[in-house]
């Protein structure tokens, strides 16, 4: 029997990856979108940016709060660093899409490549994470 995650280790690091999963796929539909102007694309994405900033640092506080497990310095990368940064990149984008439209849609590229990225990573991280586990402790009661 393995031991059942809480509540709290699920949202510190379960739910961060769906949620990275659905911004990249939320900014590439605002960039797709047909808008008139890029003024409402730029508001769009300067939420999704300080939206995405703020639920970062409640996931921060979420890893920091739970018991289940020990974060080590890669998981402060990709669940906090990371994507706290590509978030703030995404919401300065935003701001300076109609002044340099060039450089802005080239890092809210990034922004949108690198959500997808942290997601793919976090989610592999997850399954490696509960193979191993359940190999160890699996190997430990057979012992």
């Amino acid at each position: 029997m393995r031991r059942r995650p809480t509540h709290d280790s699920i949202s510190a690091f379960a739910t961060p990856t769906v949620v990275h999963l659905v911004g990249a796929l939320l900014v590439s539909a605002i960039m797709s979108a047909p808008w008139r102007s890029l003024f409402p694309a730029s508001v769009a994405l300067a939420l999704c940016g300080l939206g995405g900033l703020a639920y970062g640092a409640i996931v921060i506080r979420r890893a920091q709060r739970q018991t289940f497990y020990q974060p080590v310095w890669e998981d402060w990368l990709w669940y906090g660093i990371l994507p706290c940064s590509v978030y703030a990149a995404l919401a300065l984008a935003a701001v300076f899409l109609g002044t340099s439209t060039r450089l802005a849609e080239l890092v809210i590229g990034a922004a949108a490549l690198g959500l997808l990225l942290i997601g793919i990573h976090n989610a592999w991280d997850s399954v490696t994470h509960i193979v191993v586990t359940g190999s160890h402790e699996d190997a430990t009661k057979t012992e």
